[in-house]
């Protein structure tokens, strides 16, 4: 450090910041005595604030410099800090906050409250990938969700390895409990699926792709042949729906099969519009079947009316007194 006196008076943001060495190496930055740049007063500021969260000292970082003489250079500064937050920094594992996952046991037929092995292995998975925490509390989380021969076979995979991971304990129990068939076999059984009389097409398309998944899990297809036997087997299998693989053009995009998702976005948009469209054709019937019955209730009341003049007039002609009746039968003879 070097100590400079100016006989002017000098004014903050007429000094540069620093001054590079003509020979090259580190530039060195100048402080007005009276005031700090701001940078380094917030940077001083953030440190102390650490450090007193922390419970620790300017002079603990003695401890954490790598050399026995600490610099004052901003690569060592840091690299303190760095090793500062790494030793006092705790993960925060939420374990009151998460989704508990349903219970499983391996027993059959599934009792009532538990998941069936499927559902609750697309759950597990998803916890033990998407989570943050430590591999042991994925396993922790996935102990407390088993019992009865799920238990047990967790319970030999830790026997073999106290440490086995989360992903092995999935694995293990895959293997006791999931489908025995090969992917090929599997496969076959994908190409066999048709679509109920009462089964919608999107609903026939999930179907589809939960088989499909556990095809290219056991290694039947390969991950990039997903969309075109997707596809495929929508044309071969939807028996009931050919109005609408028409309208959707399906067959023509064969060589460029829709992914998943965007196919069944397509298929619930021509549902809706097919149900709208029998909305207003039962509508229109409904108004047409009124009128119908308002036409013949008008000849009913037509037929009343004229059966009541016709009653009338037997009923004159029956009233007639004798003598009237005599006069005229002398009349005629």
């Amino acid at each position: 450090m070097a100590l400079c006196e100016c006989k002017e008076q000098l004014k903050a943001e007429n000094v540069p910041q620093e001054i590079s060495p003509m020979d090259g190496g580190e530039a060195w930055p100048l402080v007005i005595i009276g005031e700090a740049p701001a940078a380094a007063d917030e940077f001083s500021r953030k440190l102390l604030s650490l450090l007193q969260a922390e419970g620790k000292t300017v002079e603990d970082l003695r401890d954490f410099f790598p050399c026995s003489e600490p610099t004052t250079s901003t690569t060592d500064v840091l690299q303190v800090v760095g090793n500062l937050l790494e030793k006092t920094t705790k993960p925060s594992l939420d374990t009151g906050s998460y989704r508990r996952l349903r219970l499983f046991s391996g027993v059959l037929p599934t009792p009532c409250g538990e998941e069936q092995f499927d559902n609750w292995l697309e759950q597990a998975q998803l916890m033990v990938e998407e989570s943050e925490c430590a591999d042991k509390e994925k396993r922790r989380r996935l102990m407390e969700s088993i019992k009865g021969p799920a238990l047990e076979i967790v319970k030999s995979a830790r026997v073999t390895d106290p440490e086995v991971s989360a992903a092995k304990c999935l694995e293990a129990l895959e293997n006791a409990f999931g489908t025995a068939e090969s992917g090929e076999d599997l496969y076959f059984a994908f190409r066999m699926m048709r679509q109920q009389p009462t089964e919608k097409l999107s609903e026939f398309l999930r179907r589809l792709e939960q088989a499909l998944v556990k095809v290219v899990q056991q290694g039947g297809i390969s991950v990039t042949y997903m969309d075109r036997a997707r596809l495929e087997q929508v044309l071969r299998g939807a028996t009931a729906s050919d109005l609408m693989l028409v309208n959707l053009r399906l067959r023509e995009r064969r060589d460029k099969p829709p992914t998943f998702l965007q196919l069944l976005k397509e298929i619930r948009s021509e549902e809706e519009y097919e149900a709208s469209r029998k909305k207003v054709n039962l509508s229109v019937q409904c108004v047409q079947a009124k009128q119908e019955v308002d036409v013949k209730q008008a000849e009913i009341q037509s037929l009343k009316a004229e059966v009541k003049e016709l009653k009338t007039m037997v009923a004159s002609v029956v009233r007639k007194p004798i003598y009237e009746v005599q006069e005229c039968v002398e009349k005629k003879a």
